[in-house]
């Protein structure tokens, strides 16, 4: 076995539980004399901060290393109801996830998967791009497919490329569970880039610098939390809004006291309360009341907030970040068992 080592915070433990099991993981190669990879399992709390679960560094990437990552994060976390794990389209990863978590679904990144697009047909332009990236985060069959025809036209071996891939891995549309707003692995990278300059340091440091960044990142978020005093998180609190404005127009018809059919200059949705869900799929995708419901809330004098995911309420971002992460002694103090104070480590072998 190559080395490795794997760290989680009892903060971070704990802290899991508030948050939707969805797991970002990435790795990133270290630039000091000791080399090796820094990997990372991550998540977003209610607000979209990025919320470490995992880390640790090994000395190189493979079908071995990953699962015994993925194995130490099992034993940890174990197995949540609707778990996701979400990573660039890493080979070593997607086997270990299939070895490790038997019926957790794997999502490609789908900033990765367009840069596969790119490389393999040289598709950059704008138009293209743009029709992509509403591809993957389509709520409905209709949006998807007249999209998926628009890509035809441009260059039809792309659509075939994107099929190829597996539309449950990277449109939401597809996927097996709910995949939320966490369509890349954007936040596992923006910890790679929080700790560029650390990754020139050797590795105890290193590893104490990634300690203190979330240290201090817990106790920024707690914080945060609780002086915030609207009914959702301000990005949730926003879409509500917008919301609320689309459905003043709207025709309300009730079929039963959950069932409601509405008229949207011209098309017609249903909304049920009693599921949370609307035939446009935003409702039950983003966890908020979409345009549709707002206006179902409305007419029968309803409170809003009811009916949105608690995930997004800032006494559940509070919770999230109850526990702090706790000072490290002085070294000085440490107990370290003479079995490990006596091993003898032999410096890394590089050439100068």
């Amino acid at each position: 076995m190559s080395s490795c080592m794997c760290i989680s915070l009892y903060a971070f433990i704990k802290e899991f539980d508030h948050c939707r099991p969805i797991v970002v993981v990435d790795g990133s190669h270290l630039k000091s004399y000791y080399t090796g990879t820094f990997v990372s399992a991550s998540t977003l709390d209610g607000a979209d901060h990025i919320l470490p679960l995992a880390y640790g560094v090994i000395d190189s990437e493979n079908d071995a290393v990953w699962s015994w990552f993925f194995e130490q994060f099992k034993k940890v976390y174990g197995e949540r109801k609707n778990m996701r794990i979400v990573s660039d389209r890493n080979e070593s990863i997607i086997k270990s996830v299939s070895r490790v978590y038997l019926v957790v679904p794997y999502f490609a990144c789908i900033w990765h998967l367009w840069n596969n697009v790119y490389k393999k047909f040289k598709k950059s332009h704008s138009k293209l791009s743009e029709i992509y990236f509403s591809m993957a985060k389509a709520y409905t069959q209709a949006e998807f497919d007249s999209l998926m025809e628009n890509v035809k036209k441009v260059d039809i071996r792309v659509k075939e490329y994107l099929k190829l891939a597996g539309y449950e891995k990277w449109a939401r549309l597809y996927a097996p569970v709910n995949r939320g707003w966490t369509m890349t692995s954007n936040i596992a990278e923006s910890i790679n880039v929080a700790l560029v300059s650390a990754r020139e340091l050797p590795i105890y440091d290193f590893l104490e610098e990634v300690r203190k960044m979330f240290g201090r990142c817990n106790c920024s978020y707690r914080k945060e939390a609780s002086e915030t005093y609207t009914t959702l998180e301000k990005k949730y609190q926003d879409m509500l809004t917008l919301n609320e404005a689309i459905s003043t127009h709207m025709t309300v018809v009730p079929s039963t006291e959950y069932l409601h059919t509405m008229n949207d200059e011209g098309r017609h949705y249903t909304v049920c309360l009693l599921e949370r869900k609307c035939s446009c799929r935003r409702f039950q995708v983003d966890e908020l009341p979409c345009q549709h419901a707002w206006a179902v809330l409305k007419r029968k004098f309803l409170m809003p907030e009811d009916y949105c995911s608690d995930y997004y309420k800032p006494k559940s971002i509070v919770m999230t970040y109850e526990v702090p992460v706790y000072p490290l002694p002085d070294r000085n103090v440490w107990n370290i068992p003479a079995h490990i104070s006596e091993e003898v480590i032999l410096p890394p072998d590089v050439w100068l």
